[in-house]
């Protein structure tokens, strides 16, 4: 209805042009215009925002928003200029801006024309900006992203933890405190830091059901690079955010993306401002279809059609994973979340915390084994996430959106099998923690067990036989359905609920499912992505005999039009085109150019003859070519430096360097090794070492210096027949 005689919901029409508020955003505004601290969990998309700008907009004086992202805070004032009729309505005021900016938003504030001034915590804490504050009329002051302030959250921020200090020595006005993402613990710690216990709170349900989870296999770089591509190519002109754990990640994905045909850029913070401002408004303004961001960084864009979010790394925790993948979808229409897993991403942010504080390490080490635990399990995701933010959920309601729920696995009954952990859960009081419970159960005398004296136990070892992997399933399941409580602040202990000592009471049967096995996978290197398929014998053989044709009439021997790594991946990948020529191994565009032709009419009329369905998903091109090695060897080609001082400055021996210089020309790339030939031999003698090289079917560089009776070396023959292969192919 109305707050102090005005009336909301025309208010928000007049602002917003919403007829009605979503859920208990009119129930938070109400509070807010009231003068009443209160507390809003709300998951994304689910209109937060809008709590805190409707009253700011219809309030005497300046609402003041603290939030941690300037790429946030300027969306957000992008947004809320978008609905009036003067830019003065709302300013940000971080670090950004200069000096000049900054006293413009503090002139338009004075003023009285800013409704709404989205503030850093860093700059907030100034004394300047404290003592500005004091001299204007505020409204309120709304915490956006208040997990931020716990050390339980996912994004804290020390900073966060002063704000309530600082507010005070502003003025005594009402606090506002939102956040996507809470469980009941990081909630306690932003009531008590705000000093917020008694103020009202409003949670809304976490559940996302437009969202669907999947969680894929991370296999090798290749293969899991392939599996994006053709993701993201199933969904083309479609906008999705691509999450990594580190911003070199970023750019590495973002560029192999764009060398295969998709629409990509990175964003992290250690890109200059001016280059992540454009890729962020590339992004909003749909000149860019998919942004590749870190993890850390945060990218708190407001952009409703994001259509699908891939978290290519594990994140650290399921709270950052639940507002990541909270991007998607925020229009209501489905988004597609996708996590790649694989076990040894978990290790590699288990050993970050390494050298962090122990307090701070035991904390870290428990939200990453709940965000394994989310991966491997077999149970419904959705399930499972809701548990984890304290909310009840029947998985008969997800709807199949997710993995686990559309391709269930088969299940086992398991009623015996659960009636031992609970008791074994019961016997342990609270003490131990997972892994503990099941050496008792499986019959592990680990030191642990004895020092506990736990292998006398009437249970232990009565689960031998189904196994480490089973035991950990089925306590898992126990705590999804509220039978065994997991105290993550302690360490990960497992005690049993109520309801568990009242399943013991009245036991009813239960089925399940094995949890899922990932097999781990050591990282590879990004610059030596290889693809490596059974091609069609059949093809290369014909391709084989095209290859002698077209060298014949050119006169040239058969290695140089295309080498048989070349066949062998247009017999993988069977290209149509010229820009799909260029994706195959080996090849590039300037060998494309000149060779190309035919080998596409050839390939087009197989294909066409033999109905072949080609894997169009799996066509990768690999950006080795754009290596910092590559492009150093050539700018001092450029320079005529030595061939030896080039080797030497890399690092590498002169026959290794030979070998990277071939494979720079073999895959089209021309260069001018005259300057160092000049050196060896006079012209004539070079023309005649390059007819030998037509005339010779193989390429084999000892039977060329062979021809010439030794009178050079190896490595110097390999170099004339770089250059002449530079000339001749490229």
């Amino acid at each position: 209805m109305a707050a102090d005689g005005i009336d909301l919901k025309k208010s928000l029409k007049e602002f917003f042009g919403f007829s009605a508020f979503k859920g208990m955003q009119e129930e938070v505004i109400s509070t807010i215009m009231r003068g009443e601290d209160c507390f809003v969990i709300m998951p994304t998309g689910a209109g937060k925002s809008l709590c805190y700008q409707l009253p700011a907009l219809i309030s005497d004086g300046t609402a003041i928003i603290i939030s941690p992202l300037i790429a946030l805070m300027k969306n957000q004032v992008d947004a809320i200029r978008g609905f009036g009729d003067s830019d003065d309505v709302a300013h940000f005021l971080n670090s950004s801006l200069t000096k000049l900016q900054t006293e413009r938003v503090k002139k338009d504030v004075a003023e009285g024309r800013t409704k709404m001034l989205y503030v850093a915590p860093e700059t907030l804490k100034k004394d300047e900006t404290i003592d500005f504050f004091r001299s204007v009329k505020v409204s309120f002051v709304a915490v956006d992203e208040a997990h931020c302030i716990s050390e339980w959250g996912h994004d804290f921020r020390p900073e966060y933890r002063r704000i309530k200090q600082i507010v005070k020595e502003i003025d005594d006005v009402p606090m506002v405190a939102l956040t996507a993402t809470a469980t009941p613990k990081v909630q306690m710690d932003i009531q008590k830091s705000l000093n917020m216990q008694d103020s009202q709170v409003f949670k809304s349900s976490f559940n996302r059901g437009n969202l669907y989870y999947e969680v894929m296999p991370k296999g090798s770089k290749a293969q899991t690079m392939k599996d994006l591509i053709s993701f993201v190519n199933k969904r083309k002109g479609q906008s999705g955010i691509i999450y990594c754990l580190s911003r070199k990640k970023t750019e590495d994905v973002a560029e192999i993306l764009r060398a295969n045909g998709i629409n990509a850029l990175p964003y992290h913070a250690g890109l200059d401002a001016k280059t992540r401002a454009g890729n962020q408004d590339a992004f909003l303004m749909e000149d860019c279809d998919v942004i590749c961001a870190t993890i850390a960084f945060g990218m708190g864009i407001d952009k409703p059609d994001v259509r699908f979010v891939i978290h290519y790394d594990v994140p650290k925790s399921l709270e950052g994973y639940y507002q990541e993948t909270g991007r998607a979808g925020r229009d209501g229409l489905d988004g597609d979340c996708i996590l790649f897993y694989n076990p040894k991403d978990t290790e590699k942010l288990e050993s970050f915390l390494k050298d962090k504080p122990v307090a701070e390490r035991e904390i870290g080490t428990q939200l990453i084994s709940e965000m394994a635990f989310f991966a491997e399990s077999s149970q419904c995701r959705r399930k499972s996430l809701l548990h984890y933010f304290g909310e009840k959920f029947d998985s008969d309601n997800c709807n199949q959106m997710c993995d686990n729920c559309r391709h269930p696995r088969d299940t086992t009954e398991a009623t015996k099998q659960l009636i031992i952990a609970l008791k074994t859960i019961q016997y342990t009081e609270g003490r131990v923690a997972l892994k503990h419970v099941v050496d008792i159960i499986t019959g592990v005398a680990s030191p642990e067990i004895k020092a506990y004296k736990h292998s006398t136990f009437e249970l232990f070892g009565k689960g031998k036989e189904e196994g480490e992997n089973y035991w950990k399933t089925l306590i898992r399941f126990g705590q999804i359905n509220n039978l065994i409580i997991k105290n993550i602040e302690r360490y990960g202990l497992l005690s049993i609920s109520d309801e568990g000592i009242a399943y013991l009471a009245n036991p009813t049967r239960v089925d399940i499912a094995p949890d899922k096995e990932f097999e781990p996978i050591s990282d590879a290197d990004f610059d030596n992505i290889q693809i490596e398929a059974v091609y069609d014998e059949k093809l290369f053989a014909i391709l084989k005999e095209l290859q002698k044709e077209v060298a014949d009439e050119m006169g040239l021997p058969p290695y140089v039009i295309f080498q048989q790594p070349s066949l062998e991946d247009m017999a993988y990948k069977y290209p149509l085109t010229m820009d799909e020529m260029e994706n195959i191994m080996g090849v590039g565009k300037n060998k494309a150019k000149k060779f190309g032709k035919p080998f596409l009419e050839l390939i087009a009329q197989y294909v066409e003859e033999n109905n072949i369905e080609r894997p169009d998903d799996l066509v990768l091109k690999s950006v080795v070519n754009k290596s910092a090695k590559k492009i150093h060897i050539i700018q001092n080609i450029d320079k005529k430096v030595p061939l030896d001082d080039i080797a030497k400055g890399q690092g590498m021996e002169f026959t290794e360097f030979l070998e990277e210089l071939e494979a720079i020309v073999y895959s089209g790339t021309s260069v001018d090794l005259e300057y160092y030939i000049d050196e060896i031999i006079d012209p004539e003698g070079a023309e005649e070492i390059y007819d030998f090289f037509k005339t010779e079917q193989t390429g084999n560089i000892d039977s060329a210096v062979r021809e010439f009776d030794g009178e050079f070396t190896h490595e110097e023959m390999k170099v004339f027949q770089i250059q002449f292969m530079s000339d001749v192919a490229n």
